[in-house]
This record gives structure tokens, sequence and C-alpha cells, in this order.
């Protein structure tokens, strides 16, 4: 029975009068007159908006806290992330025992409301006893999780929503090794530790009660970027004049990573570096993209133009905050003249996350072969590819759930990615994806590759003629009504399909009971005889379930180009059949 409208008004006033923002206490009230407004100015839609905004707290998980930015419990606002603060300070006492002095660094992007967040997140935990070092400005996430192990901190505060839309912001939380020894220092929180979080948020008082420093706080200084840079240096290739002669595109997608992306190429050696203009300085209203995801079609246009026009051999795109890295490459089409097959240049396309992550895991693990026990990981959704890669040169590989904060745990980690664009190259610096470092890499495999005539689709082809090729695609749907997700995988556990284009379903995994060793997961491994595999699951950030399709053609070790390129693009017109079948299957 729904909630009365006597009850929920008592609710909201209470919010208002321990809120700690005057604007979100006044935006309330606004809504509260339309909602109860008793002389026929009534407005539905205003009260169902503010049933929903304390329909419960916005929760704390393994991703943070991340949602629409507006005033009330179930929102990002000023009072939330206070309590979350308070949480997460009284969190770390208990765990670090009394007069710890628990170490945070806290950073923030470019967003609305970004800023406050973090220096409420410094006075909350300041007054709670921590030493706080607060990033000197909008900064990249990969600035903010170096940070946190280059200052040996107990935990890091990283104020972002990524590539979520401009009305969103988010809290992401970092422990350091005294909280938890091991290969997590520095990564993202994991189970238990967001329970343990979120209890004591949910046993803090109203936000107005919570103690606050009027200071006390360290605000570092720019020499945190300097030292981030120059951990760089190992990586940049050793092409020389090679990255001089590459041409590259990058846009940040108007958030955070462009001047620290600049410097990072430039350092490298990289002289022809063109940003998107247009893209270049941050703005949280990311005016010129529907969706500052390079993911989503359109997004990366504009840099695909100036590529176009400027005759660029690569294009590099970060995310608001930079801990991703998409690429895209001059491709080629197939045809035919005078009864001769050939192959010309036909403009660009971004590679897949997992064709990237192969040409980063071969090059991690050509280096890794004499290391023993140097480890490469990826996601259960990610192409089976790398496992392939590391098992043929005698190098360990681990398959992990979904998300950072499980791939950055992996023991004598030496690489790990997902397919969602997130590559972590330098885990013994930074324990995240970093879309820094990965576009330095990328680029200097496109240098070294230019210098000898090649590409990195020919490198692709390489990985395919050694390993097998692995063609792999997505489809999403996303959904306003958040009760159609359970009941779309539910319709999938009851009647999973017994064939995938074509090939019959020979497995049928339930990654809710877990899976070859991991932990319990909502999601479908779906796997046919000719090794298509299917994973289904609800996103972990967005209103999403999401399909992540594979197929895998055998290649022969001296196939020609074109017998690649045939090959691919038989692989991606399986892929859209099985897009067609899936959508069906799922009811989309």
């Amino acid at each position: 029975m729904p909630e009365s409208l006597e009850s929920l008004l008592a609710r909201v006033e209470t919010w208002i009068r321990h809120d700690v923002d005057d604007r979100d206490a006044d935006e309330l009230t606004r809504l509260v007159a339309r909602a109860s407004a008793d002389d026929g100015e009534r407005h539905p839609r205003a009260l169902a908006e503010l049933r929903d905004r304390f329909d419960g707290t916005l929760q704390f998980g393994t991703a943070g806290l991340r949602g629409a930015m507006a005033a009330g419990p179930n929102r990002m606002n000023r009072a939330v992330v206070t309590r979350a603060a308070a949480g997460l300070g009284a969190y770390l006492a208990a765990t670090l025992g009394p007069g710890s002095g628990p170490r945070v660094v806290v950073g923030y992007d470019a967003r609305h409301r970004s800023a406050d967040f973090a220096h409420d997140t410094a006075a909350v935990l300041a007054a709670a006893g921590a030493e706080v070092l607060l990033l000197p400005a909008p900064l990249p996430t990969p600035v903010l999780a170096f940070a946190v192990r280059r200052f040996e901190a107990d935990a890091g505060v990283m104020v972002t929503a990524s590539h979520n839309p401009a009305a969103d912001n988010g809290y992401k939380v970092y422990l350091g090794g005294r909280v938890e020894p091991g290969a997590g220092q520095g990564a993202q929180i994991v189970p238990p530790h967001d329970a343990g979080i979120a209890e004591r948020i949910a046993a803090v008082g109203p936000a107005d009660e919570v103690p606050r420093a009027e200071g006390g706080w360290t605000v570092l200084g720019t020499d945190v970027v300097e030292a981030y840079l120059a951990s760089l240096v190992p990586l940049r290739t050793a092409a020389g004049e090679a990255a001089a002669a590459l041409r590259v595109v990058t846009t940040s997608l108007h958030g955070v990573g462009g001047r620290v992306l600049a410097r990072a190429l430039a350092d490298a050696g990289f002289t022809h570096v063109t940003p998107v203009e247009e893209q270049v300085a941050p703005d949280p209203d990311f005016p010129s993209v529907a969706f500052p995801n390079p993911e989503e079609t359109g997004a990366i246009d504009l840099a695909l133009g100036v590529a176009q026009d400027w005759g660029a051999d690569l294009v590099i795109a970060n995310d608001p905050d930079a801990d991703r890295c998409a690429v895209a490459v001059r491709d080629v089409t197939l045809g035919t003249h005078l009864g001769v097959e050939t192959a010309r240049s036909s403009g660009w396309r971004m590679l897949h996350g997992d064709e990237v992550g192969m040409l980063l895991g071969a090059e991690a693990v050509a280096g890794a072969v004499a290391r023993p026990g140097a480890t490469v990981a990826s996601s259960v959704v990610s192409s089976r590819a790398l496992g392939r890669i590391a098992a043929d040169a005698g190098v360990g590989h681990v398959t992990t759930l979904t998300g950072f904060k499980w791939i950055s745990r992996t023991p004598q980690l030496v690489f790990g990615y997902e397919e969602a664009l997130g590559y972590c190259v330098d885990p013994a610096t930074v324990r995240d994806k970093d879309g820094i470092s990965a576009a330095v890499v990328v680029a200097g495999l496109a240098a070294r590759l230019k210098a000898e005539g090649h590409t990195l689709v020919d490198a692709l082809d390489d990985v395919a003629r050694a390993h097998g090729l692995y063609v792999t695609d997505q489809l999403s749907a996303r959904f306003d009504d958040l009760d159609q997700i359970p009941e779309t995988m539910a319709r999938l556990r009851s009647a999973p399909p017994a064939t995938l284009g074509g090939s019959p379903v020979h497995t049928v995994v339930d990654l809710s009971a877990g899976y070859d060793g991991l932990p319990p997961t909502d999601g479908m491994l779906l796997l046919a005889e000719d090794h298509t595999r299917v994973i289904v699951r609800p996103s972990g950030t967005e209103p999403k379930v999401k399909c992540y399709l594979e197929v895998v053609t055998p290649v022969a070790v001296d196939a020609s180009a074109l017998d690649v390129g045939h090959a691919r693009v038989a692989a991606r017109e399986r892929l859209a059949g099985l897009k067609k079948e899936l959508s069906a299957a799922l009811g989309l």
C-alpha cells in the first residue's frame, strides 16, 4: 500500500530541516508545494518525483554511489555525500583501531558539484581525525588511484560519474594496504568492505549534525600530476623517431583528461598530436555529445572528422574521467576489381575493447614470458582471446568477475582489461583502469608498427593467425522501468535458446550459482558446440541488460590479409545474426 501523502510530507520536511545545502532545501520546498497543492494546481508528476526521491536511500555498493544529482535521500547531493563520508570515516576508524589516524586522498572531476562533494568529504573526514590529502584541481581518476598508492593512503575517494550523463554524479572508494593487505592495495572496494561502509553510513544521523572541520586538510600541489606523468616513463615506446612520425587525434569528450593526455603523449615523443578543440576543455554539460561515453554511437564523430581531414594515423578518445581509452583506426573494405580480390581504405572505425585488449595483452604477455608467476587477467565477459594468447606463451591467465575492482586484485598482475575500454597496463603504479597510460602504450605500438610499414589492424591479423580469430560484439537494452531487468533475466533462465547461430548449445550456466571458481553474480552464460559464447547480465552502473557475444574462427598461420579479412567479415555476419536471435529470445 502506498505511503500516505501526510507521512511522505512529514519525512520530506524532516529532510529539509537537516539539509546542509540551501539550494537543495529550496528545491524540495518547491517540489512539495507543487505535489501537495490543494487549490487545483497539484501536479501528479511532482508527487511521483517526490515519492521516488524518498523511496529509500541511494545505495552504497561496490560501485560506491552513483545517481542523478538532486535533493533527497535517493539522489546525489551534499547531504547524501556528507553522510557517506561520515560512514567511510567510521568504517576506517573501526577497521584500523583507535588513534589510527587514517590517511585518505580525495579527488574530483569537473562535473557539476564535484568540487563541492570533494570539499564536503574532506571536511567530514578531517573532523573525524583523518589526514586528508585533496587533489589540487579536477583531475583524471587514474591520478587519484595513483595517489592512493604513492602516499600509502588507507583510502581514496574519487568524485566522478565517469561516462554517465551530465545529470549524474558519483562517489568511488579505493582502499589501501592497511585496510586490505595484499594485491588489493589501492584498488576499488569489494565485499565485505562495501557492506561494512554501507552499514556505517546507515548509522549516521542527520547530515547537519555530522561534524565538519573548517580546515585541516592538505591541498596537494601539481607535483602529484608530475609524479604520475613520470610514472609513465617505463611505458614509453622505444620507437624513437617513429613516435614523432605518428599523427594522432585526441578527444577528452569535455572531461578532465585532455591536458594530462597531451603531456603524456608529448613526453613520450609524439609531436604530431591534435586535440578536438570543441571537446578539449572540461564542460560538465557535455554539449557536443548526446552521451559522454566513447562506446556510444556518434560520441567520437568529431574526432573522426578531424582525423579524416588531417590525415591522421590514430584516434584516441578518453571518457570524461579518463579511466577508459577508445582507439579508432583506418579500416579496409574487401571487394573485387577486374575479377581480382582487393582491399582498400574505407575510412575509420573504432576498435572494439576486446581488440585493444588483444593488442595490449599480446604486448604484455610477450614481456611477461621471462617473469615467473606473471599473470594477465580479463573479466568473464571479455574475449577469451587473452586466455588463449597467455596459454600459448606459457603465461598465467585469470578470469575475474566484471569490473576492475576484481581484475586489479589478481596476484602478480602485469596486465588486465575488460571489454568496456578499460585497461590496466601498469598495475604496480595504478591498480585500476587507466585511459592515459593505455593511450601511451597503444600509441607507441602504433608508431612502431608504422615504422615497419604496418598498422594496428595488421597486428590484429597476426594475433588471429597465431591464436585464432576471436570477434566480439555487444547487444544492450536500456530500461526506464527497472522491474523489467529481473523479468528479462528470469525469462532467459526459464527458456534459454537451444542453438546459437545454428550451433547447438551444450553448456548453460547460471552465474548466480558461481562458475569456474568465480563468486556468484547475476548473469547467464551459454556456450555452443562451435565455441560461440553468449553472456547476459544486468549492468552494474546503468539501467541496462547487456549481452556479450563472441564467435571463434580458426585462421591458417600463413593466411593472407585478404583471407583474414574475409574471415572477419564472415564472423561479423554471424554476430549480426546472433544479435537478432538474442533480441528475440530476451524480448528486447
